[in-house]
């Protein structure tokens, strides 16, 4: 195992970029909700959770946790009317019709080294019908993330220079309070979003230590889809999001996911000069899990590691999903 040594500069760029760094997910299509709070309950109502292990191989590299559920309470009317969700052709459960409320939570969290956070997002979306294949959907979220530094786990190469004398054998703790919005148009097969983050920059609510102040930043998140079925067997999913702040300025990332059945799916992403990532998954009754490896290039290509991504979801209300239809229920 290897360790990692924070120099100055590294130290530097960690503590000023920690407060507002870039979750980056490889399983993005999954996680729409996170983004953009429009988008809760976009798939259903579900339980969703992954594990990033980013940098494999070495200690105390960053490492991710990440669970949400999301309830649509159009799912719940159709379930005690039916008993179950239909997705088949003939009879098939519509997400666009009418007006209808979804709610969800999620919590991140998210270590490295002697770095920590863990974020809360209750997140709200409705979907208003404008046509009869057309939706508008928009959403809000109310947010809390708190970040915490254990000086007694920083490793420096100098002990001695004042930057990091308030940092070494203490703790800081910081805490803040926010707000996300976002819009997304949406049909079966396409939608197209955008959302905002951190909205009120930090202004909301925010407590503790000074260390990450001045580094809280709006972040603008644009999300498309598009999913099309080539036979009765076999669909074809594209995805992207680009993302954008004062900071880190911008990330381009799109993934394309080859289906069979509705059951088995492979995919290859890129995110612009930092990774590409290859995946599969499968869905297994109300189940899908899905694992993603990630290799790191260019801007990344430094830490010379791979990332690894498990993924895992759970229907709370039955759907039946057909095998051979053309129509692809994967995003």
């Amino acid at each position: 195992m290897k360790k990692i040594v924070i120099t100055i500069a590294f130290a530097l760029s960690v503590l000023g970029l920690q407060a507002q760094n870039r979750k980056h997910v490889a399983n993005f299509p999954l996680f729409q909700q996170y983004f953009n709070p429009s988008l809760t309950g976009y798939e259903g109502s579900m339980v969703k959770t992954y594990y990033r292990n980013q940098w494999t191989g070495y200690e105390d590299a960053p490492k991710t946790i990440f669970a949400s559920a999301e309830l649509d309470l159009a799912d719940v009317r159709a379930w005690q009317s039916g008993s179950r969700l239909r997705t088949a052709k003939a009879d098939r459960y519509s997400r666009q019709a009418g007006a209808a409320h979804a709610f969800g939570l999620a919590v991140l969290r998210d270590e490295f080294g002697p770095f920590s956070e863990t974020q809360l997002h209750l997140s709200y979306g409705m979907r208003v019908r404008l046509s009869e294949k057309l939706a508008l959907r928009w959403g809000g979220a109310a947010t809390y993330r708190a970040n915490r530094l254990d000086g007694n786990r920083l490793v420096v190469d100098n002990e001695s220079d004042p930057i990091f004398q308030d940092y070494l054998g203490s703790t800081g703790r910081t805490g803040k309070a926010d707000v996300n919005l976002g819009l997304t148009m949406s049909t079966d097969d396409f939608y197209l979003g955008y959302a905002m983050q951190d909205v009120l920059g930090g202004k909301l609510l925010q407590r503790g230590d000074s260390y990450l102040d001045g580094t809280y930043a709006r972040h603008h998140v644009v999300q498309a889809g598009y999913r099309t079925a080539l036979s009765e067997q076999v669909g074809l999913v594209a995805n992207s999001v680009f993302r954008y702040d004062d900071f880190l300025k911008e990330t381009v990332e799109g993934q394309l996911k080859g289906v069979f059945a509705n059951t088995f799916w492979a995919s290859a992403g890129y995110r612009k000069d930092l990774a590409y990532t290859f995946g599969a998954g499968a869905r297994l009754s109300q189940f899908q899990v899905s694992y993603i490896y990630e290799a790191p290039v260019q801007d990344a290509g430094y830490m010379g590691r791979a990332t690894n991504e498990v993924s895992l979801t759970y229907n709370l209300i039955p759907v039946k999903y057909p095998k051979y239809s053309r129509k692809i229920t994967l995003w």
